[in-house]
């Protein structure tokens, strides 16, 4: 299976979560996750720095294949001294120009250091731009999902609140205790505690989504998408598979050319370079002039280099060892998220196949059943926080499948497919 269509399947279950994209302009308005994804590329001092990185690799590559400058030199002998060599007369002036010569591939080498240096930093801005893909559909989830949460709390205070006028006529009747208004309000008031500690949740899951984007505060209203719905993932051999095509692997790539490139500099350098001079030479006692021709080889005795060829061998050898190792870290990484995307799975077929089903048909009946005076009120409000319950940890459950999926999506090598759209 390709990459590509592997990251496919794994998108359609974020698929489900983008709407057509919004122009932000006020506070208030509803923000989709393909907006989301848009402006935190275009914001993220992250993926600003990758790119400069870029540059500073292609800096590097035009000065490798510079070639070394000529040297202009200029000699005055036999003057200022005493006797016949007093002043200038006896002077010999020599006006030279000398250019070195790089000799055994030297030069080639360093530009091909330098182009897999290009490289290492154009695949590792693709890994950064999956990294800031990933986190920001994980903290619109969040966000989504707080949102979703607090939703259910508020269903829950208006079904215990459309209680309270029964409640009354059944105290009134004497059919119940007064007490059991008390007891109405402080269920009330307990669930509305969950509330405000899910807005808290809310207010930083926005704060972090807002950060991602470029903001220092969230400056958009709700965000819009559904969670409802989740899609089958492939195999976990699959995601392991695709996950070679990683831009955090395939940049070991470049890597290991970068550092083969470097031990064959660390080879050629004690290979002598030549250097030719050419020369003018004019003699003030005779009033002659002739010419001078110089040829100047360094001799490799004292300094062979050893040293950096034995380092950049040892580099070299580091290089798979790396890849390996930043291989396994991706590998636990896609399996935590898999791991959790197939509990998600499997704890969802439980809540709505019974969990749900059963919560909100013993609600139905018990709270009928309370109207006709067959139930107390702590069974009413208990199978109320039932169905609460099991629709929070829906919920939850939904936002952890989505998250494993933009996790897994972030690990395969290609980022979201309607993502793409929005490329920097």
């Amino acid at each position: 299976m390709s990459c590509r269509r592997l990251a496919a399947r794994i998108a359609c279950a974020t698929a489900i979560l983008i709407s057509p994209p919004l122009v932000l302009t006020s506070h208030a308005q509803t923000l989709t996750m393909r907006a989301a994804l848009s402006r935190a590329l275009a914001a993220s001092p992250r993926l600003t720095a990758a790119e400069r990185d870029v540059g500073i690799a292609t800096g590097q590559r035009i000065q490798a294949g510079a070639l070394l400058n000529p040297e202009l030199s200029y000699e005055q002998d036999n003057s200022f001294g005493s006797g016949i060599y007093r002043g200038t007369r006896s002077a010999e002036t020599t006006l030279q120009i000398s250019q070195a010569f790089e000799l055994f591939g030297k030069r080639d080498a360093r530009i091909a250091a330098g182009q897999a240096g290009i490289e290492v930093a154009a695949i590792q801005r693709k890994a950064v731009r999956l990294e800031v893909l990933s986190e920001t559909a994980i903290a619109f989830l969040s966000v989504l999902g707080a949102q979703r949460r607090i939703q259910i709390l508020d269903e829950q205070i208006v079904a215990i609140d459309r209680l309270t006028p029964l409640l009354r006529r059944r105290v009134e009747a004497g059919a119940s205790s007064p007490a059991e208004t008390g007891r109405a309000e402080v269920a009330s008031a307990l669930v509305k505690a969950d509330r405000e500690r899910f807005k808290a949740t809310l207010a930083s899951a926005r704060r972090e989504l807002a950060v991602l984007m470029g903001d220092a505060a969230a400056k958009f209203g709700e965000v819009s998408g559904r969670l409802d719905t989740t899609g089958r993932p492939p195999t976990f051999q699959s995601v392991v598979a695709a996950i070679d095509a990683n831009p955090q692997l395939v940049r070991w790539t470049a890597v290991f050319a970068q550092r083969n490139a470097e031990l064959l500099m660390a080879r050629l350098k004690p290979y002598p370079d030549v250097r030719i001079a050419a020369g003018w030479r004019h003699f003030n006692e005779t009033n002659d002039d002739a010419a001078r021709l110089t040829v100047s080889v360094p001799i490799p005795v004292f300094d062979r280099n050893q040293g950096n060829i034995l380092s950049a061998q040892e580099s070299l050898a580091k290089t798979r060892a790396e890849r390996e190792a930043n291989r396994n870290t991706l590998i636990v990484i896609a399996g935590r998220a898999y791991d959790s995307l197939q509990g998600s799975l499997r704890e969802l077929a439980v809540l709505r196949e019974t969990a749900i089903p059963k919560a909100t048909e013993a609600a139905d009946a018990i709270s009928q059943g309370y109207g006709q005076g067959r139930f107390t009120l702590l069974e009413v409000l208990d199978a109320q926080a039932s169905v609460a319950q099991a629709r929070l940890r829906e919920q939850e459950a939904l936002q952890n499948f989505h998250a494993g999926v933009a996790t897994i999506e972030g690990l395969v090598g290609n980022p979201f497919a309607l993502a793409r759209e929005g490329a920097r």
